[in-house]
């Protein structure tokens, strides 16, 4: 077994996993994984940059990351920074932030190698279910893009495309600085337009359609199966690997899309981060459904940064 830590800085949040990975049998014990909600990409989409509180958020969360790094051992690191660090023009400032605290340079990775990571940590304990039929698509609903994987042992084809749940809501939810509450159903049109043309966008390389299985991953889609769940706190153990139906998404993202933030705010599964993006992350999960009449999403804990962390053994 080798001890590795695997970090994935994203555009909603930044999450860490310290395992022992056996490279040999893909065998992966979690010690410790945790997630921190620092929105980095605030106001990415509209500035073009990374804005200074929002670059102390992820600094102050790698402060904890590295210490718990190094009290578990780790042997080796590997830093992966997605949508938000890919887009801004001063992405130097947070590569030499990052290098500072942790000792390791970020990977500002592609959209295809992100998909990528996300395939192998999803599917990994799929593998041979009688029950999932092949190809699967993996959906990872981020929150400046979303990625497309089509697949069955290996990846057949990926795609990723600039609609998440940060940049939706800031791009159509948000008038003068402040989430509409709730959104006008202008509003919800415009944003279910945009995403209906990145579908469009994605179905020109990934066959979509093909898909048998449908595996989505990432906060939007835990936090939806959590509330289908009624759970009265979040609990991976039993969201992992759930099931919800399309009927229950699309009832779900009705009241979310229809909610104020104080209503939102009262579920107690959802990261109180998440209060203000997780109707445009649900909207994007039944948009995706509806695009390819998926009955069903079979819900996953493991995801990018599991792929990561096989990477690096």
């Amino acid at each position: 077994m080798t001890r590795v830590a695997a970090i994935d800085c994203g555009t909603n949040s930044i999450r860490l996993l310290v395992a022992d990975c056996d490279p040999a049998t893909g065998e992966l014990v979690d010690l410790d994984r945790r997630m921190t909600i620092v929105r980095l990409g605030q106001g990415v989409d509209r500035t073009g940059r990374l804005a200074p509180e929002a670059l102390e958020r992820t600094f102050a969360a790698c402060r904890e990351y590295a210490a718990v790094i190094k009290e578990l051992g780790a042997e080796r690191l590997r830093f992966v920074a997605t949508s938000a660090s890919r887009d801004a023009e001063n992405r130097d400032d947070f590569v030499r932030g990052v290098l500072d605290i942790l000792g390791v340079e970020p990977e500002v990775i592609s959209g295809d190698q992100e998909a990528e990571f996300s395939f192998t940590g999803a599917t990994g304990e799929l593998k041979g279910r009688a029950d999932l039929a092949t190809p699967y698509l993996v959906v990872d609903i981020g929150g400046g893009s979303t990625e497309f994987v089509v697949g069955a042992e290996q990846v057949r084809a990926a795609r990723s495309v600039d609609v998440g749940c940060v940049r939706m809501t800031e791009r159509h939810l948000v008038r003068d600085g402040v989430v509409s509450d709730p959104p006008s159903e202008a509003q919800i049109a415009a944003m279910r337009a945009d995403i209906e043309a990145a579908l469009d966008l994605a179905e020109e390389t990934v066959p979509l359609r093909e898909a048998r299985t449908l595996v989505g991953l990432a906060g939007s889609v835990t936090t939806v199966s959590a509330i289908a769940q009624e759970l009265p706190e979040y609990d991976s153990e039993r969201i992992h690997h759930s099931r919800v139906s399309r009927e229950k998404v699309r009832e779900i993202t009705e009241w979310l899309l229809h909610s104020t933030h104080a209503e939102r705010a009262t579920v107690p599964s959802m990261h109180p981060g998440r209060v203000d993006v997780i109707a445009a992350g649900a909207l994007v999960l039944l948009s995706i459904m509806e695009r390819i009449g998926a009955e069903e999403v079979v819900v996953s804990e493991h995801d990018i940064l599991d792929g990561i962390a096989f990477s690096v053994a």
